[in-house]
């Protein structure tokens, strides 16, 4: 379809030289164009629809890049990048060599803070403005989150430093949770540009300094306001931050946005502007249905996301079942998940057992602490996180969990690759700084019917334990649906050859057959990082030219490190090949094309081998 303004608009530049009633048929060609965009190339993409006047209304008032703008997580980007100089790369999101799915600093200079995890952009944002200051440089900066990274404890140790400085820092909440409720119309419009107008800000500063000398009048003045502000606003909670509180504002009001930033980017010290948006804005189906929405597939714009017939479960829907028949077979069991139900499988649990489960936000930090009080008292939590949101409890992890050795069970979704997702998602590292953690039992499923059996054998055990499984499908192993536990620290052999020996450590087994077949060689699955099959590991050491370890985990401080400290520990010299993730960043594309490019498939197994020992 046509797009007449969008085509006139290049950098944000352009932007700003549109006359005021031009913006409003640019959001519809902006929305427009997402939707064609989104639906041919997959990405996030109800928050992206919320977030189109916002983004412009940002953009236009403020001196993009000069004016800092951070966006908190990043899944409402897409505008920003299409504004940005981006348009015609939209094609290419999230796929290898394309645009990465989140702001990216080596991307733009308009993505000012690398993101992808939540609750990050103010104390960014915070960290901008002091450095302008303390460099003379006059710049605003401008923090985008969201209600959901709101419920994150760093977003309010942020709001409290940057309040105490009072630092000259402005951050937009765009809260796309709560409908848009009868307070948020004309009057109320009116009440926001009339708070943040000068007129308003100067009477309150004179105010301050007359009253100043006469405390029990100033108090009561004080009060008098925050009462006014309260019949009007939400909560007065932002102030006591020190933050000056402008708001709710409808966030599909272009000229609303646009008149309230511009009084806001005149004024000094910490603002705070609550502006509501409806994820999916301008698409029924993604209005109707924003969780289905939130990142998708292509999809024809006209039907929407078609069914997609069934195929063979993922490790998450194996996680999801497993965990409602455990719970059935065991009153002691709690679900845990840090704001995600739906990505780590527990919608059903939820449904089918909601006095034993717990959503506590976005807040993995918390989720570990309370799992471990849980347990203090009995009961056996498992806690659905991914490996990547993981590493922000490890203080937690270390402390609170394992320490005490408590037996909680942490279901770790996502480890390896992800994908389109990128570097911010991939679980690269959870082998490694587990396995370090005294009283950590660490499991490494190959298939689907060994991450059931695994989820209950972690779930018997009387520690700490984490069963790590990749995004998506296994191999199609058939799933048992009777309980087995495994052998604690007990490897399998699954191929027996001749003078190589690849020890594989979970979702790999299969490409290391593949490349076995291809060496005559043996492979080993070894199931558990921790605690280590070392009489496993002597066995092939002794009966072997070479060992080979295999894992979708960084290489350095991974699986393979422990083979090596079992060899020297007993004393055994042998030439060992770790094959891994590199000591580098991964960025998005298709998870095969990834592990081919890490040389973690089939063929780079086998001529990574070759290569190393000359065969």
């Amino acid at each position: 379809m046509p797009y007449p303004l969008l085509d006139t608009l290049h950098l944000p530049a352009d932007l700003r030289r549109l006359e005021s009633e031009q913006l409003k048929p640019l959001a519809q060609e902006l929305r427009a164009f997402l939707l064609e965009s989104v639906s041919q190339s997959g990405g996030h993409f109800a928050s992206n629809l919320g977030a189109v006047e916002l983004t412009i209304a940002l953009h236009y008032v403020f001196n993009t890049p000069d004016d800092r703008l951070v966006w908190d997580v990043g899944h409402q980007s897409y505008p920003h990048k299409v504004l940005t100089g981006r348009r015609e790369r939209m094609p290419t999101m999230r796929k290898y060599g394309g645009l990465a799915g989140f702001p990216k600093r080596e991307e733009s200079e308009y993505d000012t803070f690398g993101v992808g995890h939540s609750s990050t952009s103010i104390g960014a944002a915070a960290g901008m403005a002091e450095a302008s200051k303390l460099k003379g440089e006059r710049r605003k900066c401008v923090a985008v989150i969201g209600d959901g990274a709101m419920t994150a404890g760093q977003a309010f140790e942020a709001l409290f430093n940057a309040g105490d400085k009072d630092t000259d820092l402005l951050v937009v909440l765009n809260d796309n949770e709560m409908s848009i409720s009868p307070n948020v119309g004309a009057f109320n419009a009116y009440l926001a540009k009339l708070i943040s107008g000068r007129f308003y800000q100067g009477f309150r500063s004179t105010g301050a300094k007359v009253l100043e000398n006469v405390p029990p009048l100033h108090e009561l003045v004080r009060r008098g306001e925050e009462h006014m502000k309260g019949l009007f606003s939400p909560s007065t909670l932002f102030e006591e931050f020190g933050f000056h509180y402008v708001g709710p504002i409808d966030g599909h009001d272009l000229d609303t946005l646009v008149s309230t930033l511009q009084n806001l980017k005149s004024l000094s010290g910490p603002q705070f502007l609550h502006v509501v948006t409806k994820k999916g804005q301008g698409y029924k189906l993604a209005e109707g249905d924003p969780v289905k929405y939130h990142a998708v597939t292509p999809f024809t714009p006209a039907d929407g996301m078609a069914a997609k017939a069934a195929s063979k479960p993922s490790y998450t829907q194996i996680f999801g079942e497993w965990l409602c028949d455990m719970a059935e077979a065991d009153a002691r069991l709690v679900g845990i998940t840090p704001a995600m139900r739906e990505g780590s499988g527990l919608v059903e649990f939820a449904q089918r057992f909601p006095e034993r489960y717990y959503d506590v936000g976005i807040a993995e930090q918390h989720a570990v602490t309370f799992a471990a009080g849980l347990a203090c008292e009995g009961l056996k939590p498992v806690v659905a996180i991914y490996s990547t949101f993981l590493q922000r409890a490890y203080d937690q992890l270390i402390h609170d969990v394992a320490l005490q050795n408590l037996p909680v069970v942490f279901a770790i979704d996502r480890a390896g690759l992800v994908g389109a997702d990128g570097p911010t998602h991939a679980g690269s590292f959870d082998i490694s700084f587990l396995r370090c953690i005294p009283n950590m039992a660490v499991l490494c499923p190959a298939d689907e019917n060994e991450c059931r059996q695994m989820l209950y054998t972690a779930f018997q055990m009387d520690q700490p334990t984490a069963v790590r499984y990749p995004r998506g499908t296994g191999p199609g192993a058939q799933v048992e649906k009777a309980f087995t536990a495994l052998p604690v620290g007990k490897g399998e052999l699954r191929r027996r050859g001749q003078r190589v020996a690849i020890l594989s450590f979970g979702s790999l087994l299969m490409p290391a057959l593949k490349a076995a077949e291809a060496l005559d060689a043996t492979v080993a699955n070894m199931r558990w990082a921790k605690p280590l099959d070392v009489a496993l590991v002597l066995e092939l050491a002794a009966s072997h030219d070479y060992l080979v370890t295999l894992e979708e985990n960084a290489i350095m401080g991974g699986a393979g490190s422990a083979v090596l400290e079992a060899l020297n520990a007993a004393g055994v010299a042998k030439r060992v090949l770790q094959l891994g993730l590199p000591d580098r960043y991964v960025d998005h594309g298709d998870p095969a094309l990834l592990l081919a490019e890490c040389g973690l498939d089939a063929a780079g197994v086998e001529a990574s081998i070759r290569k190393a020992f000359a065969l």
